[in-house]
């Protein structure tokens, strides 16, 4: 009743209380038993005033049902902010890369086996021992290899004791390489470079050698 008895006392200009708002703040302001209890808008001298008693002149009784009603008139969140959260809501994240597959530590040793072979040739010798650097790379979470590339890999490492198809199965196993570690694919590239330009410079000599030996006395 104190809130009642403060607010009877406020006098507020009809033109104010035309606005829905007005309700929505009202029923706020009232305790709820003197909503229960009734309130009264009353005409007092050309104003307007709300009281929990029945007005002495003109005036009329407002039910709790009328002003709880003016909840509908508040502003509300526009659509469009609430379909913008439920699509941020229902973004996908982005997806996480796959897991970098490594051969495991009982197969690096059996590479290491492989390699210290004494039937390999040079070559074989060499890429087996480079296998086992880029497995132990891929340990180290260099590169994005598949059981798949390393099936290949292994394909490329049984070639090398065959008399055929070893320098083909090499050349599928660092192709491989390249795909799935950009740096790894670097480096293949700078080496053969540098085996192209050794053997060229081979073939150079061995052409120079040729022309010397015709060049001796008594040659042909």
């Amino acid at each position: 009743m104190r809130g009642l008895a403060k607010l009877e006392d406020k006098i507020v200009t009809p033109a104010v209380f035309s606005s829905p708002l007005l309700a929505l703040a009202l029923s706020f302001a009232l305790p709820a038993t003197a909503l229960a209890q009734g309130v009264w808008k009353c005409e007092i001298d050309g104003q307007t005033r709300y009281t929990d008693r029945p007005c002495p002149d003109r005036g009329a009784s407002l039910s709790p049902q009328r002003l709880q009603a003016n909840v509908a008139d508040a502003p509300r969140q526009p659509a469009s902010s609430t379909v913008s959260a439920a699509l941020a809501a229902a973004k996908p994240t982005a997806a996480e890369p796959p897991a970098n597959v490594c051969p495991s530590s009982t197969e690096l040793r059996d590479m290491e086996t492989r390699a210290s072979s004494t039937s390999l040739s040079t070559e074989a010798r060499q890429f087996m021992i480079d296998e086992i650097r880029r497995a132990r790379q891929c340990a180290k979470g260099q590169g994005r290899y598949t059981e798949a590339d390393w099936r290949i890999s292994r394909e490329a490492q049984a070639a090398q004791s065959s008399n055929s198809g070893a320098y083909e199965a090499r050349l599928r196993a660092e192709g491989m390489h390249s795909a799935a570690d950009p740096e790894e694919g670097t480096r293949i590239a700078r080496q053969r470079e540098q085996e192209t330009a050794a053997q060229a410079q081979a073939a150079r000599r061995a052409w120079r050698e040729q022309q010397r030996q015709r060049n001796l006395p008594g040659s042909p």
